[in-house]
């Protein structure tokens, strides 16, 4: 197991020579891949060099030989400079005619136990290596060869290598084998970048859009828009987080922040909640979408209870009294895609704004509901009323403070425990 273990290591670490930071991964994929598949061939050919000089046959002992020189050459340069267009063009080149050159010097298909087939390699190869357009010209060179090879054939066969039969034989069983073994090898790293580069991807196109919606995009580009009557949406604010910033360094604001929308965000995929934004200190996430569900209001009622004990628990490890301001209102929302470049997914209505005015307008470390919201859960959970507030821009609308929920009614919520580096983690 170490000893696999270890020669992994090795050979990822060789596939990478050619590799530099910048290189976005299709790039890193098709120069580990070339990179590999260059060196497997490379040392494939030891049995031919040595086998064609052992039996006398020196003019056909050069060419894998001259092969071999060319392409430690070449991956040693591509080391050094990074140059990937060279590097795969002399090793699309090389591998495509040499092993035709090789067949016509040993007296032709059979003489030389098909040994052409190996340039079959590197037709496939620059499938991957070049675009799909660039492929086409080594493809064609490849069945114009082999065209070439049968037309020949009566001709090159005349004056057939002297190669015992058993050799024949072998090398047969050694070229296809061969020629399947490298091909296999070079997609089945090809097939494995591509997959954690589609993985890594998909990951970073989820931490965007909901899966749901990403998935839609995916099938039909466009707008996306869609109408949800029953949602929550809450929004979040550190308290007097533009003071804190005038006075700290702006790498320990910005890691400040990471903390805590991190153990946010890890309270939201707990508690199934759709996280739409962050603006500034601002947390915004919904209930509800982009697939409806029942209890929309207490899991937001969850949510929000147990971002304000995380940031009560992240206070005194982080070095800041911290304190946030949380409000919430349910209702209808259009919720959508908007954009080519850089795109979001947004929320936009009434319950949007009204639930950002609670926040503006509530008070520090208190979550604050609106009426909407209060009658969706006022059997369930304890409120304070506050009477008419007057929100900017709508006038005065009836808020409620969450105190809590009503023990013989509402099942134990989730406790948060601090851990060690960024995330919280919650328990039963």
């Amino acid at each position: 197991m170490r000893l696999a273990a270890s020669l992994t290591r090795h050979v990822g670490r060789f596939a990478l020579i050619g590799v530099v930071e910048s290189d976005p991964d299709e790039t890193r994929a098709q120069k580990a891949t070339l990179t590999l598949a260059a060196a497997c061939v490379t040392g494939l050919a030891i049995i031919w060099v040595g086998t064609y000089w052992l039996l006398g046959l020196p003019q056909a002992a050069a060419i894998p030989f001259a092969y071999q020189i060319a392409s430690l050459a070449s991956l040693t340069l591509f080391a050094r400079t990074k140059s990937y267009p060279f590097f795969r063009f002399s090793q699309a080149a090389m591998m495509t005619l040499l092993p035709f050159l090789l067949q016509w010097t040993l007296g032709g298909y059979i003489a030389s136990s098909a040994v052409s087939l190996w340039a079959l390699v590197a037709a496939i190869g620059t499938l991957f290596f070049f675009t799909a357009e660039g492929s086409i010209p080594w493809f064609v060179a490849f069945l114009g060869l082999t065209l070439l090879s049968g037309l020949i054939e009566p001709i090159v066969s005349r004056n057939p290598a002297a190669i015992p039969e058993v050799i024949h034989t072998a090398f047969f069983v050694l070229n296809v084998t061969g020629v399947a073994l490298t091909a296999y090898l070079m997609l089945q790293f090809a097939v494995r970048a591509r997959d954690e580069a589609l993985a890594r991807s998909e990951g970073l196109l989820l931490n965007v859009l909901p899966k749901a919606i990403a998935e839609r995009l995916k099938r039909e580009p466009g707008v996306i828009a869609e109408a949800h009557e029953e949602v929550t949406v809450l929004f979040a604010d550190v308290v007097d987080f533009t003071p804190l910033t005038e006075r700290t360094e702006p790498a320990r604001v910005v890691g400040l922040l990471d903390e805590i929308f991190s153990a946010f965000d890890a309270l939201a995929a707990r508690h199934g909640l759709e996280k739409i934004k962050t603006i500034g200190d601002a947390y915004m996430v919904a209930a509800g979408l982009p697939e409806p569900r029942p209890d929309h209001a207490e899991a937001m009622a969850e949510m929000a209870l147990d971002m304000v004990d995380v940031i009560n628990q992240l206070s005194e490890p982080l070095g800041f009294d911290l304190a946030i301001r949380v409000g919430i209102d349910s209702g209808p929302v259009i919720a959508g895609v908007i954009g080519r470049h850089k795109f979001i997914y947004d929320l936009w209505g009434d319950t949007v704004n009204t639930a950002s005015r609670m926040e503006s307008h509530g008070l520090s470390g208190r979550v604050q509901v609106s009426e909407a919201t209060y009658r969706r859960l006022c059997d369930r959970y304890e409120f304070e009323d506050r009477g008419e507030i007057e929100l900017k821009g709508k006038g005065p609308r009836r808020a409620y403070l969450l105190v809590g929920r009503e023990a013989e009614t509402v099942a134990p919520r989730l406790e948060p425990v601090m851990e060690s580096g960024d995330a919280v983690i919650v328990d039963q």
